[in-house]
């Protein structure tokens, strides 16, 4: 009977890495907003990332937030920003260690951006899972248009 209640008790895998992702994100360095993504590969964990300065620059934390600084809105002008997107540095990630991400699920905080939207399609992801909603219409047809699954979590 006791193992019966702890099954039920588990959480699902959504749940799981979702939980994790709550973790991730909080090593981010991006004064704005913090965002964290999980690269999913037979229910492991292939590659995390955040969202912060490349490796070895100084974060906006240390130096200020030029996008708060010539006052631009949220999901405009992705270039003018110190920052790596979570996505961007996840794929980065498994690529530098060899790791293949093709047919992955990604979990996110936030729905991706355009910009990461592309990376994920080009590299084989087939399922995005995001929390939050980002301001880019764009991604989310793209995502659609390569028959990408795009699911927001609700727990």
């Amino acid at each position: 009977m006791n193992q019966i209640i702890q099954q039920e008790n588990r959480p699902s895998w959504d749940d799981y890495f979702m939980s994790i992702l709550d973790t991730v994100k909080e090593r981010s360095t991006c004064l704005r907003r913090k965002v964290g993504a999980i690269i999913v590969k037979d229910k492991r964990i292939i590659a995390t990332g955040y969202n912060g300065a490349p490796s070895g620059l100084k974060h906006c934390c240390e130096v200020g937030c030029l996008r708060e600084s010539l006052n631009i809105p949220s999901g405009q002008n992705h270039e003018l920003c110190r920052g790596i997107h979570a996505e961007q540095n996840a794929i980065i990630q498994a690529a530098m260690y060899g790791v293949s991400i093709n047919e992955a699920t990604i979990y996110i905080t936030h729905s991706p951006c355009v910009q990461c939207a592309k990376m994920i399609i080009n590299a084989g992801i087939k399922r995005v899972v995001f929390c939050g909603d980002y301001p880019d219409i764009l991604s989310k047809q793209l995502l659609q248009e390569a028959g990408i699954i795009l699911e927001k979590y609700n727990k």
